[in-house]
């Protein structure tokens, strides 16, 4: 993590750099040695930083055809060293005799090239304009340009944005907009990496540039703490974010926040006095997210065996690249798994994306999973496709009900996963990619196999290791998760409103067919049709009651280890009260006062 001790003026930062120029041993009339990369090593290289040039590619490009077009700029993109990912605009700086510093692999760091726009904002961690006479090499002194660096959602620096030209460029224009390309693509890699699991403010001085690239931007957590922030955020609440609370910031609980709606413009008014025109983006599964979709509030040691056994065999193995093959009933958790193992792996920052295979039309599958070029076919996008496998570049792809891949897809799946590398419809080159993949399936994989329906050679590349996800009648963490549910279901500022006794032990003995996703449905029916201090059995969903059939007698079981006296007085005496209450019969209940009678 870069931290600049202070923003230093130009005249200071260019004497700064100098001298670590003459550090390096450089002097004046050396010539610019770029450390050029080729071959095989600049294609791993570009690989790796694919998502950084394609987030780059859609920010920028608008800004030069809008903007800069019609000068003679040439933008170039680097990553966190200074070596070239990319280049946009005027082609004359790069024709010789300096053509070899213009081409991806090229390696602007001051240490080679001495004082340069590039090398020299990564130096000293902010943006910087350098004119002709301020470079270090007398070989350089043909530009002048500015750059700025780009930070992630950790204040990394991952990039750098250069705007050179070899004519006069003003310095506070070009300086000016060179941060805001950067800003921009800053901003979209804190939306990449955070969107998916955490809510997003943004927040500016007026209602009319929320959209601005400079509006603040904080990613918070389900317990309202700040986990990223733009620089643009430090500045306008004057103060360093991450790990600061939302309400330390604008004493309004995430709570009180969530209350706005999501997509709403609001006012806050931070500690500073100062008012802000605000807006949230919710994750689409919500805050915190749920059980069977995000990250269940419990601690390792309140799981289930067999799922934390599943959670450690893959943490182990996932960042091995071993292909892990996860299996279980539908709603039984195995996205979840996978969410958790995203999390604790090495790509936690990467994307996951998630492919439902049994979801796209088999017409469209190839397209959708591999992309396309424009005019690959009829009605193909303008602009063409990328596709999913490219969207999870150097994260992790989870192919979810794998077993309904079409055999046809499945041949050009292995041969991505064996060569790295993915042939979009329409196009000449392969794409290099750096993926991890998961399946899942709620299909025996091995007898699809044997009935021709699944390469084997798949198979055994995607199940270099099976986890099995039990299904939720069979867990022993039952009344763990039900809790963790619950919770985010009652409303702020609200008594909280618990299971009664005689409901909770319907959950616990439900056989459960649709596992933890129907547990959170009737959770969720229960807690909105409950109107006393306890959810009770007559707030479950009549089809969820149904499906338990010995439930009279189960409810009788239950009663008997329940006050049956004190139920009564609560229920003022109300046979027909309390029976609907227990979920029973007039009938039933009778005989079991009159047990409980004869009992005592």
């Amino acid at each position: 993590m870069f931290t600049p001790s202070a923003t230093l003026d130009h005249e200071a930062m260019l004497q700064d750099s100098w001298a670590r120029c003459r550090a390096f041993g450089l002097h004046h009339g050396c010539a610019a040695h770029f450390d050029p990369w080729t071959g095989e090593r600049l294609q791993r290289w570009l690989a790796r930083h694919a998502h950084l040039v394609a987030t780059a590619c859609r920010e920028v490009l608008p800004y030069y055809e809008n903007i800069l077009g019609n000068s003679s700029c040439l933008i170039r993109l680097a990553d966190g060293q200074g070596r070239l990912l990319k280049r946009w605009g005027e082609q004359r700086l790069a024709e010789p005799p300096g053509c070899a510093g213009f081409e991806p692999g090229a390696c602007w760091a001051e240490r080679h090239v001495g004082t340069n726009a590039i090398g020299t904002a990564l130096a000293c961690g902010q943006a910087v304009h350098i004119e002709h006479d301020e470079h270090f090499l007398k070989a350089n002194r043909f530009m002048s340009g500015s750059a700025a660096p780009i930070f992630d959602e950790q204040r990394c620096i991952v990039g750098v944005l250069d705007v050179s030209s070899d004519s006069y460029l003003p310095p506070s224009h070009t300086l000016g907009m060179v941060r805001m390309m950067s800003q921009s693509v800053e901003n979209r890699l804190i939306r990449d990496a955070c969107a998916e699991r955490h809510a997003l403010l943004t927040f500016n001085t007026g209602p009319s540039n929320l959209d601005s690239p400079w509006a603040g931007l904080l990613a918070l957590d389900a317990h309202g703490r700040v986990v990223a922030a733009n620089r643009r955020a430090d500045s306008l609440l004057a103060q360093a974010l991450p790990g600061t609370s939302v309400e330390r910031l604008f004493k309004q609980t995430l709570a009180a926040l969530l209350d706005h709606g999501n997509g709403a413009t609001f006012t806050l008014v931070a500690a500073g006095r100062n008012r802000f025109q605000c807006r949230l983006q919710l994750p689409a599964q919500g805050l915190p997210a749920g059980i069977a979709t995000g990250s269940p509030a419990l601690p390792a040691t309140a799981l289930d065996p067999a799922v934390a056994k599943a959670l450690k065999v893959g943490k182990r193995l996932l960042d091995k690249d071993v292909g892990l093959l996860i299996c279980g009933e539908t709603g039984a958790g195995k996205e979840w798994l996978v969410r958790a193992l995203h999390q604790a792996s090495e790509r936690h920052r990467c994307p996951l994306v998630a492919v439902n295979c049994a979801a796209i039309p088999m017409e469209l599958v190839e397209s959708e999973l591999f992309g396309y070029e424009r005019g690959a076919f009829t009605g193909a996008r303008a602009t063409g496709n990328i596709g999913l496998v490219r969207k999870a570049h150097t994260g992790i792809l989870l192919l979810d009900e794998i077993a309904d891949m079409p055999l046809a897809t499945q041949a050009r799946l292995l041969r991505v996963l064996q060569e790295r590398a993915i042939q979009p419809l329409g196009a000449g080159d392969p794409v290099p990619v750096d993926i991890r993949v998961i399946c899942a399936t709620h299909q025996d994989l091995r007898q699809r196999v044997n009935s021709g329906h699944f390469r084997q050679d798949l198979y055994y590349r995607i199940a270099g290791a099976t986890l099995n996800m039990p299904p939720l009648r069979q867990r022993s963490d039952k009344l763990e998760l039900i809790q963790a549910l619950l919770a985010p279901l009652h409303t702020p500022g609200e008594p909280q409103r618990p299971l009664s006794p005689a409901a909770l032990k319907v959950l616990l003995r439900h056989p459960w067919p649709g596992n933890i996703r129907q547990l959170q449905s009737v959770l969720t029916v229960a807690h909105a049709l409950a109107e006393g201090p306890h959810i009770e059995v007559c707030d479950l969903p009549e089809s969820f009651l149904d499906e338990l059939q010995e439930l009279p007698a189960a409810l009788s079981a239950s009663a008997a280890t329940l006050d049956l006296g004190e139920l009564l007085r609560d229920s003022d005496g109300n046979i027909s009260q309390l029976a609907r209450r227990l979920g029973v019969s007039r009938n039933t209940l009778y005989k079991r006062l009159r047990a409980h009678k004869t009992e005592r």
